[in-house]
């Protein structure tokens, strides 16, 4: 092999052979101290590079664009000479790192790598930090522009459906992901203003990323589109724990993502952490299927793999809605918060928000009687509409919501439906039931707080029965352990996974 040097690429005349790497789009020569990376001919659903004019620039524009993150690995553009072709080709020249310094070798062979990680979210974070914005990047956070890019890659996932990922998972995907940026409008119009989109790496793998002289090299950044490089910042952290994970280590995915949101400060809700490791699962999912058609060996397993993960993530991070109802006494309080402390959700009390209403001056009325002062019909109705007013903000904003109140009211529940169908949000009825007596002991012993209801309330409130047959009735006599681990059941099968054949 020769090369013909171009700027200070600082190519050798002749260099020995040693080993060679391939992917879907390019191959990488190592020899001696340098690594020599070439474009493919090819032409995919996301990248076009079958002009040796294309790949050119495409060279270029990689050592450009990873020279902001990596500036003392990538040397320049140099041109391989005596292609049967007459053009010259154009070969990105590196410094060559080995094998031993990977991050995914690293982690595949049990080392222990949290302070690497450490290192790598910093240089993450400061990256992102000083990364360009603008409104042409703000453009791609924008809820149309990520329905697009999820939805590139579901028609080469289903032209693999059933011989490589079950078409039915494939769907489940698709619905999953579109509900979720259906009902996030608020959440993904914040990220934008709050300058979260930017002009990031976007191929964030731990096979390209190097641990030397105690620092992390990121190397690699997708540099053949501008529309997909530019993103959210957590979607960029996003891709490297979602490779971790698929390396066996989610341990270590979640280790990664939490100090890169503490050195970046960013307060993204982790329903957006699980929805950008979904979409980035999916991406290699389907990078997998290329793979597979250009001959890969195991890059069925891998897709099959990366869909999985898309799945979970999608399954986990889905927003839900859920109320919590019975009459005071029942424990509805109690087990409404520790579920949120289990699952992650805000909870929302009547309770709470009619002693804060109260106190602001918006209620008037003394508590004693059911049906007069505070707990007047107007005063009720007021409280369950800023409750679900509150509960909408929430879900549009990415975070799921446990309402806690009696919900005796079929019309109230007929709203919080329709609320949940809005933000497409999936919802969850959990009444608590315990007998009467039980109910009224509780009262008499609890700890003050802001439920105003006395045991003759409570008395009254079971004396009107009532119907809410589309709830899950749930003993909460029994212990709160058992409790929760009921509510957590009825948590995760509000998402149903399809049957696979």
């Amino acid at each position: 092999m020769e090369f013909a040097t171009h700027g200070d690429a600082g190519a050798p005349k002749a260099a020995p052979y040693v080993a060679a790497h391939e992917t879907h789009s390019g191959v990488v020569v190592l020899a001696g101290d340098r690594a020599y990376k070439a474009k493919k001919p090819v032409q995919t659903d996301f990248l076009d590079f079958r002009t040796v004019e294309q790949r050119e620039e495409a060279c270029a524009r990689e050592v450009r664009l990873n020279s902001r993150i990596a500036p003392d690995s990538y040397f320049g553009v140099a041109h391989l000479s005596g292609a049967s072709t007459g053009a010259p080709e154009p070969i990105i020249v590196m410094r060559r790192y080995h094998d031993d310094q990977r991050l995914a070798s690293m982690v595949s062979s049990g080392a222990a790598v949290e302070n690497v990680l450490d290192s790598i979210a910093r240089v993450l974070a400061d990256f992102h930090d000083r990364a360009e914005r603008g409104p042409r990047i703000s453009l791609q956070g924008k809820p149309e522009a990520i329905y697009q890019r999820w939805f590139d890659n579901f028609p080469t996932l289903h032209r693999h459906a059933d011989t490589v990922v079950p078409a039915e998972l494939v769907r489940h995907v698709e619905d999953l992901a579109g509900a979720y940026l259906a009902g996030r409008a608020g959440l993904f119009a914040q990220r934008i203003d709050e300058g979260c989109i930017v002009d990031g790496h976007a191929d964030l793998l731990a096979d390209d990323i190097f641990w030397t002289d105690n620092q992390p090299v990121l190397l690699d950044c997708l540099e053949f589109s501008d529309d997909l490089r530019f993103l959210d910042r957590i979607d960029d952290a996003a891709f490297l724990a979602m490779d971790l994970e698929f390396l066996g280590r989610k341990d270590l995915g979640d280790h990664f993502l939490n100090r890169y949101t503490a050195y970046s400060g960013d307060a993204a809700p982790s329903s957006l952490r699980d929805f950008y490791m979904a979409y980035r699962a999916a991406v290699r999912a389907k990078v997998d299927c290329v793979q597979l058609t250009q001959g890969k060996s195991g890059a069925d397993a891998a897709a099959a793999r990366h869909l999985e993960i898309a799945v979970s993530h999608l399954e986990h991070g889905a927003i839900r809605l859920v109320l919590v109802g019975g009459g005071p006494g029942t424990g509805k309080s109690t087990l409404a918060r520790t579920l949120a402390e289990r699952v992650g959700a805000v909870v929302v009390s009547t309770d709470d928000v009619r002693k804060e209403l109260h106190e602001s001056g918006q209620l008037s009325g003394e508590a004693g009687s059911l049906g007069t002062g505070l707990y007047a019909p107007a005063n009720v109705a007021a409280v369950y509409q800023a409750i679900l007013h509150r509960a909408g903000r929430h879900l549009a904003g990415g975070q799921s919501v446990i309402l806690d109140g009696t919900w005796r009211d079929a019309q109230v529940r007929a709203e919080a439906r329709r609320l949940a169908a809005d933000k497409h949000a999936a919802t969850t009825e959990i009444q608590c039931v315990v007998p009467g007596d039980v109910a009224a002991d509780r009262i008499r012993n609890r700890a003050p707080g802001n439920s105003d209801a006395t045991p003759q309330i409570a008395a009254a409130l079971t004396a009107q029965d009532f119907d809410w047959d589309t709830a899950h009735r749930v003993d909460t006599a029994q212990p709160l352990d058992d409790c929760v681990r009921e509510a957590q059941e009825l948590w995760r099968a509000a998402i149903q996974r399809p049957r696979l054949p």
